[in-house]
């Protein structure tokens, strides 16, 4: 019987996820694996026209509309930007939701990053997947060991980012835009950055990298047994 899979792309605002893994996500949907986008916050502060309790409200409109249009899922923390609880409780809580939603693959921020939220999310994450696979660390769940954790490619996390992995995205590079486009954010660039033009310019160059302008391409990072998340 062929392996079920299950691809988990944490960010720390929406949109994050889906710009390091939608498109790997929609091979793995197409598949029939589970994909799923994580969200730790909303990112309810990013829009300088609206105040934060509309944006997030709207913001929980099209969370599901992205990942469902990538046949995905999309779960929100519940927490709200500016009132995280202390870093200790939202890594117990990330342990819990991997023994429970069971990701053996997961994608997430490096750490290399001009966003503080950023570095936090890429701290939290592996310290949750290590937790997560400890059977000292009690939980209603049991353990859980996630096989592969990736650092996807992020506009805002370039820093000692190093190409380490390309998986051709030519067949899954529309629907990602597509998807992606219900939120206001990446059509308006909201948050003054040229989303489209970043990641359109860099699925070529990533391709170009690899030897073939004629495809489109994604770039990831391995973390390594030097991140201490392995068991």
């Amino acid at each position: 019987m062929k392996k079920q899979h299950h691809i988990m792309s944490i960010g720390a605002h929406a949109l994050d996820a889906e710009l390091m893994a939608g498109p790997v996500s929609i091979k793995y949907t197409k598949e029939g694996h589970q994909a799923s986008f994580v969200h730790i916050t909303r990112g309810e502060r990013g829009n300088k026209n609206k105040t934060p309790e509309e944006y997030g409200r709207q913001l929980e409109e099209e969370m599901p509309k992205v990942a469902e249009a990538m046949g995905a899922k999309s779960i929100w923390t519940g927490y709200v930007a500016g009132q995280l609880p202390p870093q200790e409780e939202m890594e117990m809580d990330l342990c819990k939701l991997f023994r429970e939603e069971k990701p053996d693959i997961i994608v997430t921020h490096w750490r290399g990053s001009l966003h503080p939220r950023h570095v936090l999310t890429h701290d939290m994450v592996l310290t949750a997947v290590k937790m997560a696979g400890n059977p000292n660390v009690k939980t209603e769940q049991e353990p859980h060991h996630v096989e592969h954790v990736y650092f996807g490619e992020n506009c805002e996390d370039l820093n000692g980012f190093l190409p380490q992995i390309y998986v051709d995205i030519k067949d899954t590079f529309d629907q990602w835009f597509e998807a992606v486009s219900h939120y206001e954010l990446f059509r308006a660039n909201e948050a003054n950055v040229p989303y489209q033009d970043y990641y359109r310019t860099m699925a070529t160059m990533r391709a170009i990298e690899v030897g073939n302008r004629n495809l489109s391409s994604k770039a990831f990072m391995l973390a390594t047994r030097k991140q201490d998340y392995l068991h």
